[in-house]
């Protein structure tokens, strides 16, 4: 009797992440088989939050979502363990950029060249970790000024894929976004 390797994708978030930027991918590749394991900085539940995109404002809005809880810290990731990682938007990326787990975790990814899925203000994460240089990207639009002066090459497209990076504006953007990526997966 043969047994099935298990698959690990990581997700590195933390308290204020969107809600549907954790969630759908998580489910996602629990469905095609994966053992998606969530790191947070301390390892404790996450706060996530819903924007929503509305007529009258001229951002987006915020409101309370799931708590997720998590499996490990960003201190115990073992980088190896894993083939792919997930960085939901938010509000997470702008202060998780500043733990040095972190920036070595996603450093790992992109120069072992494995697949890194980065939507909305994910870009931080790339952006503070000096990893955007002569990248196509896209990411929340307002996120633009931050990859370009960080060497990127913004588009504003629903997906983009450049070699194992796999990035897109928003959760409205997850069909797209979830296809490209499962695609470096299978």
């Amino acid at each position: 009797m043969t047994h099935a390797k298990i698959r690990h994708v990581l997700i590195l978030t933390g308290d204020c992440a969107e809600a549907l930027e954790v969630m759908y991918p998580l489910q996602r590749l629990k469905e095609a088989g994966f053992a998606p394991e969530i790191a947070t900085p301390n390892g404790k539940v996450v706060r996530s939050v819903v924007h929503d995109f509305e007529p009258e404002f001229e951002t987006y809005t915020e409101k309370p979502g799931y708590r997720i809880a998590a499996d490990l810290s960003f201190g115990m990731v073992k980088a190896d363990r894993y083939e792919a990682l997930v960085i939901p938007g938010g509000r997470a990326p702008e202060y998780i950029r500043n733990e040095p787990h972190a920036l070595e975790i996603v450093e790992h990814f992109m120069k072992n060249k494995k697949p890194v899925a980065a939507i909305c203000h994910a870009a931080l994460l790339l952006v503070a970790g000096g990893l955007c240089k002569g990248r196509k990207m896209t990411c929340y639009p307002a996120l633009k000024p931050d990859v370009e002066r960080a060497g990127g090459i913004f588009s504003d497209a629903e997906t983009v894929v450049d070699g194992n990076l796999v990035t897109a504006r928003a959760w409205p953007d997850h069909p797209s976004f979830m296809r490209e990526f499962m695609k470096k997966l299978i």
